[in-house]
């Protein structure tokens, strides 16, 4: 079982997001500054202490089930990010168009930390890495309205780039 152990990686936040009406689009809006409690971001539709099981999770809980919510946050990588533009071909992927949270940058293979990692700010805030949130076709609808003809080669890109 893995340990808690300091390490001298450090990074540095390069953007903030939030995703207020996930029914409405996936797209994030761009933050100056985030408001963090224990149910997440204030105002973000993934917030929440509690959550219905969703397809990430059926093998261990019907759909639809309340569990835990340990997705309150999506974090990217910059380097992961800049990986998965050139594996499709672009100039750059906004991380709005992902509906990320946080965008960090200086991590190497940020999508191999492993879960129960902490991210610790000089203030002692901290998140808690839970699990990789593997890339899907949802963010392609996003890409597309941005980049025509672009959205569809998302989920595989991020695939071959190593990146959630």
């Amino acid at each position: 079982m893995p340990a808690l152990k300091p390490t001298d990686f450090t990074a540095k936040i390069t953007w903030l997001g939030r995703v207020s009406d996930r029914e409405h689009t996936l797209a994030a809006e761009p933050l100056h500054e985030m408001a963090l409690g224990f149910a997440g971001v204030s105002g973000e539709a993934h917030g929440g202490l509690t959550r219905p099981s969703c397809s990430r999770v059926v093998a261990q809980h019907p759909r639809g089930t309340e569990i835990r919510n340990t997705r309150q946050l999506s974090i990217l990588s910059a380097e992961e990010l800049s990986a998965i533009a050139a594996e499709m071909g672009v100039e750059r992927l906004d991380p709005a168009w992902l509906g990320a949270s946080v965008v960090v940058e200086g991590i190497p293979d940020f999508t191999r930390v492993p879960p129960a990692s902490r991210l610790q700010g000089p203030d002692g805030a901290t998140l808690v890495i839970d699990m990789e949130n593997r890339p899907c076709n949802l963010p392609a609808r996003v890409i597309e309205q941005h980049l025509p003809g672009a959205g569809a080669a998302f989920k595989a890109a991020a695939r071959r780039a190593g990146a959630a």
